[in-house]
Formats: C-alpha cells, structure tokens, sequence
C-alpha cells in the first residue's frame, strides 16, 4: 500500500503498526550505476552500508571495495553535510540518494586528496570536486 507521501508502507508482522520502507539509491565512486535496495526507515546507517557492500559485492562490481562497513562513510547525496553517523537511522535525513566513500588510511589523508576535504567544513564539498573531476578537458587538434 502506498501511503500519500510517496513511502512504501506495510503492516509489521506483530500487527502493531505500520512499517514505512523506502527506495534508496547508493551511489559508489567508481562504480558505473547506483545500487537500489528497499531499507526500513528506522534501519541503522551501518546496517545500510553493511547491506550495500554485500549487494555490491554480489553483483560482481568494480571497483572491489571491501566487506567491512567501518571501512566506508555515506554521505546524503542532497546536502552538504557530514558524513552519517553509523547509530542514526537511515530516514532520519528524509533523503533517498546517497554517496558510499572508502574512509582514507592517514598516509592518504596528508597527500590532500579528495575524501580528505569532504567532511572539512570551508574546504570546499564533495560535490564540487566530484564536478571538477568530472569536467574532463579534452585538447583540440
């Protein structure tokens, strides 16, 4: 049954009220297409991540990023925000679009590349490099 906001809800199995799904998108960088899965409103961030990883991993995508879910920050895809915290849960942004970042090891954090500057507030947001990076220049003959 689909209520009047767009969410997708059904009654839960004890019968004691109605459980509101949603259709998120993840996107990973890298990767060619998002991945899509339906999650609980109140399902954990982590568990979100967790879910993401494996269904990435079983559709044999590239490039191979790994099983540990504390490896990875997701990010609303909307906002300019920091990162989501594992504990809260994944309608708590009231958003549906995503971004799935490996965290960086400190020897690639001190280089200054891009995920560094993401959760830094003034540094500039992701979504302005992922633009930058985007804007490819190709030289004319």
């Amino acid at each position: 049954m689909l209520a009047h906001n767009g969410k997708q809800q059904r009654k839960s199995q004890s019968g004691k009220g109605n459980v509101s799904r949603l259709l998120i998108s993840i996107n990973v960088m890298g990767s060619p297409g998002p991945i899509r899965f339906v999650v609980s409103e109140d399902e954990l961030v982590g568990s979100v991540i967790d879910t993401a990883l494996r269904s990435y991993a079983r559709q044999g995508r590239l490039p191979v990023l790994g099983s540990d879910p504390g490896d990875f920050l997701l990010y609303c895809a909307n906002a300019e925000s920091d990162a989501l915290s594992p504990w809260e849960t994944i309608g708590s942004q009231g958003a549906r679009n995503f971004l799935l970042w490996k965290k960086q090891k400190a020897e690639e954090a001190s280089k200054g590349s891009p995920p560094a500057a993401i959760g830094q507030k003034g540094s500039g947001s992701w979504k302005a490099w992922i633009n930058k990076s985007l804007n490819l220049k190709i030289p004319s003959h």
